[in-house]
């Protein structure tokens, strides 16, 4: 998976399309991301809860699939896929397919 904590990404599918926000987790096993602000639900919890001691409801995100989202372009501002590529001096690298920008190194180049 391409996707880390601490990317932004745009939900491209589902009811939050068009959604932007930074991913808080990534589950590799299950290939799936939680978002902040996306897929917000409520968590009704009673008395004595250690993150609401009076009890309530709680604003939670719960997790989407990592394939309903893309990153975003750092050149274009728009969401686009990603390609990996080797460099001149054999780094590995992320890209944007969109317009070849850099996104991250992957790899340390090989010797």
């Amino acid at each position: 998976m391409k996707i880390r904590k601490g990317d932004t990404v745009e939900v491209v599918a589902g009811d939050d399309a068009g959604t932007r926000g930074t991913v808080l987790s990534v589950d590799l096993k299950k290939g799936k991301i939680v978002v902040e602000g996306v897929h917000k639900v409520y968590k009704h919890v009673r008395r004595g809860h250690p993150k609401s001691p009076q009890g309530g409801r709680l604003h939670m995100e719960l997790p989407i699939d990592a394939s309903n989202c893309q990153l975003i372009c750092p050149e274009t501002n728009k969401p686009t896929r990603v390609g990996v590529r080797f460099t001149e001096d054999g780094t590995k690298e992320l890209f944007a397919k969109r317009s070849g920008a850099r996104l991250r190194q992957l790899a340390a180049p090989k010797k």
